[in-house]
């Protein structure tokens, strides 16, 4: 057996592990990006979804990196899914909303796990939204959603562009529903976004994409 067979059947046994424990649904990752303002954006669109998402969640949101947080405790009372501070070898899960952990990248490796990663901040923070979008689209590929909330500045972006490259979905929040418009803005810049809507609209046009795609 040559090396390239072997490469396509690690591959495919891969993206099998993967997929397997997630339901028949068109996608299986939403990611989640905000900064300034985004809590209450984030808040408004778990609240629309049911326990039953068939879908992964996971969140970056820029915080202080001497201060705990209590992001896990807040969603969890105003979300009837499952919410948890991530872990390292976390294995993503339908129903589950995985939030960051202070001054920590969160990073989606190839077998569905999740890693916390220190290394070196990306722009000026840590976690960040393009290292998440950027993981998620190559380990989910045509299966992840990018959604990017109220926050300065241009985190996630780059991200958006490479959930796109692979096939994925892009949502941004829209101007008159933001506190800080910068990173909605910069991601619709790119010419990819797919979907620019005020949050109680991403949390039912997530509900179609993903519930709704239910076989």
């Amino acid at each position: 057996m040559g090396l390239v067979t072997l490469a396509v059947i690690t591959v495919a046994q891969t993206q099998h592990r993967i997929l397997s424990h997630f339901p028949n649904v068109a996608f299986n990752v939403v990611a989640i990006a905000a900064s300034q303002g985004g809590l209450r954006a984030i808040s408004e669109i778990l609240s629309a979804l049911p326990a039953s998402f068939p879908a992964a969640i996971i969140i970056v949101q820029h915080l202080y990196p001497s201060c705990p947080s209590y992001m896990a405790e807040i969603l969890s009372r105003r979300t009837a899914l499952h919410v948890k501070q991530a872990t390292s070898g976390d294995l993503l899960r339908p129903g589950v909303v995985y939030v960051p952990v202070p001054n920590f990248h969160l990073v989606v490796k190839p077998d569905g796990t999740l890693s916390l990663s220190d290394r070196a901040k990306v722009n000026f923070v840590r976690p960040s939204a393009d290292i998440l979008f950027r993981s998620v689209a190559t380990s989910y590929q045509a299966r992840a959603i990018a959604v990017v909330l109220s926050g300065k500045d241009s985190d996630g972006a780059l991200g958006v562009l490479t959930i796109k490259k692979y096939g994925g979905i892009a949502i941004a929040q829209d101007k008159s529903s933001c506190e800080c418009f910068g990173m909605p803005q910069a991601a619709i810049n790119t010419g990819k976004i797919d979907f620019i809507l005020n949050p109680q609209a991403i949390g039912s046009t997530l509900l179609n994409l993903v519930a709704e795609s239910a076989a």
